[in-house]
This record gives C-alpha cells, structure tokens and sequence, in this order.
C-alpha cells in the first residue's frame, strides 16, 4: 500500500520564471506596503546570519541569509539565501546569487524556491525609489549613480520609469564598465565620483568598496543619498546631513561592519530619540515616514542621508507577490516530494 506523502509540492522560479511573473508586480508598492506593517509590528525580522571567508585568490566572499515575515490576510514567510565573491564578474559571473524560500505558514513547510539576485536587487532599487518619492527635494533632475554593477542596473530601471526626465551620470572604478552602463542608458560617464556627485539631486551609491570617500561638501543643497552599499559616504555626511533615515534600527546596532554600526560603537551615533553627547541622532526610520509618524524632508535644500541596511521583509513579501503570479499563471518547476 502507498501512502500519499503529505509533504507540500516545491515551485522551483528560476530568474526567467522570476522575470515573468515580476511583469505583473509593482516592487515599490509591495516595499511600501512591507514598510507599514513593519511601522504597525505586523513583521517578524529577526538578526541576519552573516558567514565571510576568503577565496583561493584572497578575494572576499561572503553569504547572508536574511529570515523575515509579514503578517495579515495573506502571511509571507521565508528566508532569502544570497552569497557573493568579488572575483565573479572576472570570471563572467554576477557578483551574488542565491534564493529565497517561501514556507507554508501554518505547515511551516518550504512550497517556493526563487531566484533571489533579481528580487533582492529589485526590492533594494525599489527602496531608494520610494525614499525618492518621500524624501527627495522636488524637481530631481540629476542622478548620480555611483558602482555601475547589477545593482545599479536594477535602479536605473526603476528610476527611469519614476524619474524619466532626469539626466544620469555614472561612475566606477572600471572605466569600461561604467561605460558599457551608460551607453545601454543613454548616460554620462564621469571620471571620478566627485564629479559624477556634482549637482545631483538624488546620489545612489552602489559600490562594493569598504573605505568612504564621498565627502559631505560635494553634495548638492537637497541632495538625497541613498546609501545602499557598504561604506561610499564619510562620516561627515552622516554627522553634517540634515536629515538621517534607516530602514531599522535594530539592524544596524547589530551590525559592526558598514559605517553606522561602526559610528554606534564608536560614540558617535545615537539611535532615534536618544540624545548623548557628541553623537548625531539618527532622525527616523523610512518605516516612520511612511505611516505619517515623522515628516521627512524639512525643507528644499536639506541634505538627506537614507541609509538601509537590507531588510530581510522585503525580499520575503516581494517574493510571495511574484510567487501568486507564478502560481496563478503556471510558472516555474514544480518538484513533487
């Protein structure tokens, strides 16, 4: 006799499936919506696991995995898995690569597995879009775009829907890079970041360096840096910015590596609402801004720094919107037990 297993079946999305189910997505609405339940304490985000190690060659390598869940009607539960190696694009591949689980939230058993560079890339560009949309000064019409990988990529296909009029200059390390982006986006290409910075209303830093370099006078009056790499800006623009916003703050007091954990353990950053001598407070989460409980932007030619830390949520509740689509359309592999 067999017995029926009751083990669920396992959609498999790679990036084509993940790709054609995402036509019918808006990444910006699922990362604004992700934001007000986080704002209400209807998410689960616990601390990110973080494993570095070095390759062969001696390059950096690393993998996160980044558990979350939002609740309400339809909860999404899951875990994204994403590593990276800085020696993938000399050898042809992507810098980072993984996948998001999606579990069943009263079995607690894995029914989806996705593709995950394209939603983390997605949610991350579709966060500074809507910090855009909250926290820019109005008439952006420069944006620079610092780092001119796949991340950069993602943004430019969003901010050239949210923001076609504005001009867009890149910059990278690897001249021919930057390049080979800003010929596919019809871009400028700049020869050194301060040049790109100048006079960009909305700055994206997107780069994998560890060592800051952008200084708080190279900035615009009411530029907007959304600061969604490692450690581009100085500490001057965090202590010298108008306005600071995070995307949560427990994330960055448990993380000791990118510029604002390290300011925290050095004294010099104080989390939102604490006041201590020599520390710059950190003004609000873009959480807050979103559920009205605190206004953003004072005025036009306030500098503002959005600095995100990556929250597991995002991806999470972008993967479970392109996975209705996938379910409702048929798409992808699905592995039986």
């Amino acid at each position: 006799m067999v017995i029926p297993s009751a083990e669920p079946a396992l959609r498999v999305l790679r990036r084509d499936d993940v790709l054609a189910a995402a036509a019918d997505v808006d990444p910006v609405a699922s990362v604004e919506a992700t934001l007000l339940a986080h704002a209400r304490g209807a998410t689960t985000l616990p601390d990110e696991a973080y494993l570095p190690w070095h390759t062969a060659s001696g390059a950096f390598a690393r993998s996160l995995a980044l558990p979350g869940a939002v609740w309400g009607d339809r909860p999404a539960v899951g875990l994204k898995v994403i590593n990276s190696s800085l020696d993938n694009p000399a050898r042809g591949l992507p810098r980072a690569q993984g996948w998001t689980f999606l579990f069943d939230p009263d079995t607690a058993r894995p029914v989806a597995m996705l593709e995950a560079a394209w939603i983390s890339a997605t949610r991350t560009a579709a966060y500074t879009v809507l910090s855009a949309r909250l926290l820019a000064a109005p008439g952006v019409d420069r944006i620079a775009v610092l780092g001119c990988g796949a991340l950069a990529e993602s943004h430019l296909d969003l901010l050239d829907v949210e923001l076609p009029d504005a001009s867009v200059v890149v910059h990278d390390l690897d001249p021919a890079r930057a390049r080979a982006l800003a010929a596919r986006r019809r871009a400028e290409v700049a020869d050194d970041p301060r040049t790109a910075v100048d006079g960009a209303g909305l700055v994206v830093c997107t780069t994998t360096t560890t060592t800051g370099y952008l200084a708080l006078d190279w900035l615009a009056p009411g530029a907007l840096v959304a600061h969604v790499s490692l450690d581009d800006v100085l500490p001057e623009v965090v202590t010298g910015a108008d306005l600071v916003v995070v995307d949560d703050w427990a994330l960055v007091a448990a993380d000791d590596r990118r510029l604002l954990g390290r300011m925290l353990r050095e004294g010099t950053l104080a989390a939102p609402g604490e006041t201590r001598p020599g520390a710059r407070t950190v003004d609000a989460t873009l959480a807050d801004v979103v559920a009205g409980a605190h206004p953003g932007r004072a005025a036009p030619t306030d500098v503002v720094l959005s600095n995100p830390f990556g929250m597991g949520v995002l991806d999470v509740a972008l993967a479970a919107a392109v996975h209705d689509v996938a379910l409702a359309r048929d798409l992808g592999t699905v592995l039986e037990p």
